[in-house]
């Protein structure tokens, strides 16, 4: 039986959008504010073309799109328990090892290759910083090296039986299918140990698969947060919202007042759409449950069940309400994601959510954060549930040798002190402000962060379910596919939710 207050908050809510509807509010949905003409998406330049290139490796649905040719084939649904006789090896193996809570291990003149999908100077060289302060202790030479098509070279490399020793997943589902195939290895028992007490619970679930453990996360994106401008806020006297209901207020409240509330756009190239997923896997966690929505990323509770498509109808509901949304390309689904920075700031609109990397998208000299020009706040729940679900992202290492500088190269990128060394290095290379890196790691010296960067980490920590990306843990035909395009119709208004969503059900690989 459906939970009522999950019913009576969605038909509260709806309500409101009808009480606001019937009232005739002004649509201003294209960014211009023109009656029914819509712009032309402006065009990208090449220099815009090459700041989206840099943020490729830290959101999660650039790593989807790389997920599909070369794992169509891969059978999801295999048996994930690995050979025996690897597991004796692995065993004789691992009994030659010390003890590897010790990270000042001497493994002089040992090698270990880690291949990963962060290429920007940024990015990829903050991570080999935090590498290079490991291997100085350990006398290990650790090479790092990224690349945007990660996702199909490390196929290649895997089928090939040339990988790196060491890789970088930005897909959970992409690390059940490797260990599916036999190509990496289960977690040593003494990595699971270090790792596991460091981290939110339910972390490792995400790359549990068949009661094995398989990847050791590394970083973590915060995607339940809403970026907000502070001087719309203070100027119309707009408290932060503590739940939906407060926020479906505050929306009201500033359509009436002539502010447009939300900045919105889900336009992303190929990756068209996964604005709208993030924000129906928000609020699937919202409206219903952690089981629901478990059940539905698992493919156990089909796109065409009520539960799912009432949420989608609360999302579409919101973006169509006139008043509520400005969108600089003209439409939702013309707006590229990263264009609300400048209108954000401008005043265009109140409100953006946005996962924590939104702050590069920001105009440069952008004061972000408690008394700046931009600030955050979480992304509300239902009060009466009295949980605080959160939605992420992030990657995950996975190994394909067994070897104890691996294994220590392992532990490492799972420890507190990887954390640090390469929030502080990729800071650094940043020249300060947002580093666009974050851990959840529980042990890890929050120093290093400025106090919007804690912030986030403090949500992630705190977190009361947290769940991982539903796109990326879905097969790649449907979380990297039809979720997005089937989603962007039925945005468009080109399909009915029900046809939209019977589409995507389909897609489901059987």
């Amino acid at each position: 039986m459906r939970n009522l207050s999950n019913r009576r908050t969605r038909l509260h809510w709806a309500r409101l959008w009808a009480i606001a509807l019937a009232f005739g509010l002004v649509a201003t949905a294209c960014g211009s504010g023109d009656d029914e003409d819509t712009e032309e998406p402006p065009v990208t330049t090449e220099a815009m073309a090459d700041d989206m290139d840099d943020m490729d490796d830290d959101m999660d649905m650039d790593d989807d799109m790389d997920m599909d040719d070369d794992m169509d084939d891969m059978d999801m649904d295999d048996d994930m328990d690995m050979d025996d006789d690897m597991d004796d090896d692995m065993d004789d193996d691992m009994d030659d090892m010390d003890d590897m809570d010790d990270m000042d291990m001497d493994l002089s003149g040992t090698r270990v290759t880690v291949f990963g999908p962060e290429s920007s100077e940024q990015e990829a060289g903050a991570m080999q910083d935090a590498l290079d302060v490991f291997a100085a202790k350990t006398g290990i030479e650790i090479v790092y090296t990224g690349a945007r098509d990660f996702s199909d070279q490390i196929n290649a490399q895997a089928a090939g039986g040339n990988p790196p020793d060491i890789a970088v997943f930005p897909q959970p589902g992409k690390i059940g299918d490797f260990g599916a195939e036999g190509w990496i290895l289960p977690i040593h028992d003494d990595v699971k140990a270090s790792v596991e007490t460091q981290w939110p619970a339910g972390t490792l679930d995400t790359v549990t698969f068949g009661g094995t453990l398989w990847g050791v996360p590394n970083k973590t994106d915060l995607k339940s947060i809403v970026w907000y401008n502070t001087s719309i806020f203070e100027s119309g006297s707009y408290s932060t919202p503590e739940s939906l209901d407060e926020l479906q207020a505050l929306t009201l409240q500033m359509i009436s007042d002539g502010v447009t509330p939300w900045c919105v756009g889900i336009e992303s190239g190929p990756a068209t759409g996964w604005p709208f997923t993030d924000w129906m896997e928000d609020l699937v966690l919202r409206l219903e449950d952690e089981n629901v929505y478990d059940q539905w990323v698992a493919g156990e509770l089909p796109f065409a069940d009520p539960r799912i498509t009432n949420v989608a109808e609360f999302v579409l509901a919101l973006w169509n309400l006139p008043g509520a949304i400005y969108a600089a390309g003209g439409s939702v689904a013309a707006t590229p994601f990263g264009d609300n920075g400048e209108p954000l700031v401008a005043g265009d609109c109140a409100m953006h959510r946005q996962a924590s990397f939104f702050a590069a998208f920001l105009p440069e000299g952008t004061g972000v954060g408690p008394g700046q020009e931009i600030d955050v706040f979480y992304f509300p729940a239902d009060a009466a549930k009295g949980n605080r679900p959160v939605l992420t992202a992030g990657t995950y290492v996975s190994a394909f040798r067994d070897a104890p500088e691996v294994w220590a190269v392992m532990e490492f990128f799972g420890s507190a002190e990887y954390a640090e060394a390469r929030q502080a290095a990729q800071a650094d290379r940043q020249g300060g402000g947002q580093s666009g890196f974050l851990s959840a790691n529980l042990n890890q010296n929050l120093s290093v962060y400025n106090d919007l960067e804690q912030s986030f980490v403090e949500i992630l920590q705190t977190a009361s379910p947290a769940r991982f990306d539903g796109s990326d843990l879905m097969p790649a035909a449907v979380g990297a596919g039809a979720f997005w395009t089937e989603g962007t119709s039925a945005v468009n208004g080109d399909k009915s939710i029900a046809e939209a969503f019977a589409a995507i059900d389909e897609s489901w690989p059987q």
